[in-house]
């Protein structure tokens, strides 16, 4: 495949990289990564070899490595390339660029400096996993990866039980035995949890199922690739249809449908929707 280098405008540009199979790169992303004046990755090797299956040429524009480990330095050198009027591709090893990757400070470093930032939007691991996850998807909070040591990643666990949204985790796939456990012990055992593995790729997999359930399927196994944990929000499992019926029934007293299923859904940790409906079907009734 060729493609029109087309001069782009000097800025950083987030472009996000396929997570698994290289297929899922978007046509932009291919068209930035073969204008910019410079790329940036986390992992030079990857987005080498990512440009090399799309045929997109490095030819002798500079690829700067910028990963956790690089100084400020680095980020100082490309944002000086931005202000200089050059263009910045930054690609992570997988996935959209800012979301739990070291693209964050040089992205911070750049709208310091009062220079465009852009987003190349693509595939993001958390999205993919919340797609096919069966949990709810209309309010969910990105956690990211715990802290290693047990007794700060319970504590953490803690700070987010009763939060109603649907948590999304990212673990490597040494921890995520561990991590289970420790979130069966401190969310229980009955909360709904999946644990999506090597998506997009030939050995893809989802288990769904509670808590307690989830973790036991990971006990004995060794897995590889990094995994997106997620874990139904707080409430999800206990609020029967009577208890939803009832606090509806309350709030329409004083409000409007609509407004009565929003706070009513707020107040018990279920998704709109589902609430609205239920509230539909009770005026229907009426």
């Amino acid at each position: 495949m060729n493609f029109e280098i087309k001069p782009l405008s000097a800025g950083l540009y987030f472009v996000a990289t396929p997570i698994g199979t290289a297929r899922d790169i978007t046509l932009r992303a291919l068209d930035v990564l073969a204008s910019a004046d410079v790329i940036a990755a986390e992992d030079t090797r990857t987005a080498q070899k990512l440009m090399g299956i799309h045929g997109v040429p490095l030819n002798a524009r500079p690829l700067v490595a910028f990963h956790d480990h690089s100084g400020a330095e680095v980020a100082k050198r490309l944002v000086n390339k931005i202000s200089d009027g050059k263009s910045v591709a930054y690609v992570a090893e997988a996935g959209t660029p800012m979301v739990a990757d070291p693209g964050y400070e040089l992205g911070r470093a750049a709208i310091a400096a009062g220079l465009p930032v852009t987003s190349v939007p693509g595939p993001s691991a958390s999205i993919s996993a919340l797609t096919v996850s069966g949990l709810a998807t209309d309010r969910f909070a990105f956690v990211g990866f715990l802290p290693n040591s047990k007794q700060q990643r319970e504590t953490e666990i803690a700070n987010l039980r009763d939060l109603p949204f649907t948590l999304v985790f990212y673990e490597s796939p040494k921890r995520v035995r561990e991590m289970l456990a420790n979130l069966r012990d401190v969310l229980g055992g009955d909360r709904q949890a999946a644990v999506c593995r090597e998506l997009t790729k030939r050995f893809e997999e989802v288990v769904r199922g509670t808590l307690d359930e989830v973790a036991t399927a990971f006990d004995d196994r060794s897995v590889k690739g990094e995994c997106v944990v997620l874990v139904a929000r707080a409430g999800a499992n206990q609020i029967g249809e009577d208890d939803v019926t009832a606090a509806l029934k309350e709030a329409m007293k004083t409000m409007r449908i609509k407004d009565a299923a929003n706070v009513v859904a707020g107040a018990l940790g279920l998704p709109r929707r589902q609430v609205y409906q239920v509230a539909l079907g009770m005026k229907d009734e009426n």
